[in-house]
């Protein structure tokens, strides 16, 4: 369990179980009571350089926004829910771009009020509805700190429609092997080569602990997908994602590749990434690469459409070689 450097709470998460839950769980950790959790002084004031030592902290408050997203991709809805940003440090986290150096972990304890609202929403559907809720955080990850996911998913099995699905970059799910109600919620892993994985994605589980957990979940009845995201261009590239599928054809069961779906996500940068990483990991690789990005707005960039067209073509013969019968449901 992650023990942080020090709590910052807004004082209402008395009034919820599981912020008494959390306090008490941190009772020797020091603590400071804040107004809001969007707006930290202390952790906006700070510089880049100290982004490794700003993400040891956590920060629990109430979510006040519920607002769905609609979304066209694996869920109808990306939906609120019960942590926003992460522990771990990946160099192109796209919450960077949202938070700036800020996008250390906040938990959230109104969990009754967001759950509440997804099986009211998929109960008066008339359509079964997918929501997506872990698209700013690592439920996985957040999970080893709040058990919220088996209170998640056996509770949302109480309603008679929809299902869950989420994202993840970690091994632990020994947790939520065993609950009812996993047969409506779909855990998508996310998969990269080792080598970057080590340079890139810190703090996260290795890939061969990512395989493993994917097994584990498919064993105990979970639908599964795979991201292979975000697909980087480093220089070896071509050679490290066909090693990629070559490792995932040979160590994923045969049960995983009969039934597993397919995301593939080229990264998105911005300088704000290139302005945290240079600053708070001088030694680690360089993501920007001038010749093959381009602008795409507020300060982010993409592969240029020629590159990424070739880069796609590449990747999707290879999916074409090593994983010819399973379905892509996108390529961005």
């Amino acid at each position: 369990m992650f023990i942080p450097s020090a709590i910052y709470y807004e004082s209402d998460i008395l009034n919820y179980p599981l912020g008494k839950q959390l306090m008490k769980q941190y009772e020797n950790v020091p603590k400071f009571v804040i107004e809001n959790h969007n707006n930290i002084y202390e952790m906006r004031s700070k510089q880049n350089s100290e982004f490794t030592k700003m993400k040891q902290n956590l920060i629990i408050g109430i979510r006040k926004t519920h607002k769905f997203v609609e979304n066209h991709k694996v869920s109808d809805f990306l939906v609120p829910y019960t942590s926003s940003g992460c522990t771990a440090m990946c160099m192109y986290c796209y919450l960077v771009c949202n938070y700036n150096k800020c996008a250390y972990l906040r938990l959230f304890v109104n969990r009754e009020q967001m759950l509440d609202k997804i099986i009211k929403t998929a109960n008066t559907s008339s359509s079964s509805l997918t929501f997506e809720i872990g698209s700013n955080s690592d439920l996985i990850l957040e999970n080893s700190i709040t058990n919220n996911l088996p209170w998640t998913i056996e509770n949302f099995a109480s309603s008679n429609k929809g299902f869950l699905t989420f994202p993840t970059k970690f091994d632990m799910v020994d947790p939520i092997l065993d609950v009812n109600g996993k047969e409506r919620v779909i855990v998508r892993m996310s998969m990269n080569p080792a080598e970057i994985i080590k340079k890139v994605e810190f703090g996260t589980s290795s890939l061969e602990n990512r395989i493993t957990a994917i097994n584990k979940l498919h064993v105990a009845g979970y639908p599964v997908g795979i991201l292979i995201a975000p697909i980087i261009l480093v220089d070896n590239w071509q050679e490290l994602y066909e090693n990629l599928l070559i490792e995932l054809s040979n160590k994923l069961s045969n049960e995983v590749k009969r039934d597993t779906f397919f995301e593939l996500i080229f990264m998105t940068y911005s300088y704000v990434h290139t302005k945290i990483n240079e600053e708070a990991f001088p030694n680690a690789i360089s993501l920007y690469d001038k010749e093959m990005m381009s602008g795409s707005g507020r300060g982010k960039y993409r592969y240029r459409d020629t590159i990424k067209s070739t880069a796609t073509a590449y990747m999707q013969d290879l999916m074409k070689k090593y994983f010819p019968n399973n379905k892509i449901l996108y390529i961005v």
